[in-house]
């Protein structure tokens, strides 16, 4: 058993590991799951499949009294072959039962620093309420990042409406949609692994649609394996055959629309499958007991609009975003991602590139190579 020093004045031990153990990650990810605001992407399972595309993980473990408190999953990956990179999504995590959560976030804070002076680059996306961290890290040599790697903001649904209210807060788009499923032979069902193949395929047709690189089957094979228990397939069927898939994901009390394919063929794009898949999965969701249900990403332009303009349509919106509106869901953004570059060199040069970068290729290039995909 490690036996790691405390910080100073705190109570809190920080112990850093590329590979812990089964005992500790089992801890671990039973802490992820009992964390509100955190995802998936910090589950020891969301490791193993980020393994395949090049990255390793480094855990940053937090101890108080023995008990693990805190601690966050950081994926390492080298790019080129030269420079050392890291990201942390939704994360730290720190024990919602803890009573000393700023002594341990600031320990937290501290080893992200001197991991990020051991990178070229490290980007954080915080955790929802991780707000104060923004600004901590902020003050210790990080700044906001533009660099897109998770999205700004979402919208959500809560699901402890009973479903009446739930079905009039959705009735824009489920009215409509409504008359055209029953008399077409739209239905919508719980996937499973045969179903990935239908997956990859739909999958295809959106990233065609949205110009975007799809994943591939052999991904999602894996995608679905690891996060067995943590992922929820639906596929909307029109008489038999798959013209819609959802991928959710699940961590704790949420449900977070993950990958939505979607075939637009003249023939079944009229008949608002991907709806009937929406609120399949928004029943399911509540029946299961989870509170919320997320619909994924949306950018910062449209969070402006939504939040800061209270405007709640404007046709200027990706196609994406229009999908997420009228099911009655609340918009909110995530704490300001950050980052830290070093060294200085290093930064000069990020920075040149996306000041020249017009049309953002090199910054999607790049935004790919980070995620590896």
């Amino acid at each position: 058993m490690f036996a790691p020093a405390p910080r100073a004045g705190s109570g809190v031990a920080v112990w850093r590991a590329r590979d812990p153990g089964q005992a500790v990650l089992a801890d671990w990810d039973s802490l992820v799951c009992g964390t509100p605001g955190t995802d998936v992407t910090q589950l020891s399972a969301w490791a193993r499949l980020r393994g395949r595309v090049g990255y390793t993980p480094e855990y940053v473990l937090a101890y108080q009294d023995g008990a693990l408190v805190g601690g966050a999953q950081i994926l390492r990956r080298r790019l080129l072959g030269v420079a050392s990179i890291g990201y942390l999504p939704y994360g730290p995590v720190v024990s919602p039962d803890s009573p000393d959560q700023r002594s341990i976030l600031h320990a937290l804070g501290d080893a992200l620093v001197a991991i990020g002076k051991e990178l070229r680059m490290l980007f954080v996306q915080p955790p929802e309420g991780g707000a104060e961290l923004s600004r901590g890290l902020a003050q210790r040599g990080f700044r906001p990042s533009l660099a897109g790697i998770a999205p700004a903001g979402s919208m959500r649904i809560d699901l402890r409406h009973d479903e009446q209210e739930l079905r009039a807060r959705a009735k824009s788009r489920l009215r409509p949609a409504a008359k055209l499923w029953a008399g077409n032979g739209v239905t919508v069902r719980r996937g499973d692994e045969r179903d990935i193949p239908s997956l990859a395929r739909l999958l295809a047709h959106s990233a065609q649609t949205h110009g975007y690189r799809p994943y591939s089957a052999d991904y999602l094979r894996a995608l679905y394996h690891e996060l067995n228990g943590q992922a929820a397939l639906f596929i909307g069927e029109v008489g038999g055959t798959a013209v819609a898939a959802d991928l959710v994901t699940i961590c704790g009390d949420m449900v977070r629309g993950r990958l939505v394919g979607f075939d637009r063929s003249a023939r079944t794009r009229h008949l608002c499958v991907p709806a009937a898949v929406t609120w399949d999965i928004i029943r399911w969701a509540k029946a299961a007991g989870y509170r919320w249900y997320d619909f994924g990403g949306l950018p910062e332009p449209v969070l402006r609009d939504m939040i800061d303009l209270d405007i709640r349509h404007n046709p200027r919106w990706p196609s994406t975003a229009h999908a997420k509106l009228g099911w009655g869901a609340s918009p909110f953004r995530y704490p300001q991602a950050i980052e830290l570059i070093h060294p200085n060199l290093a930064r000069i040069a990020y920075d040149t590139i996306r000041r020249y970068d017009r049309d953002h290729r090199l910054t999607i290039a790049a935004r790919r190579l980070l995620r590896g995909h």
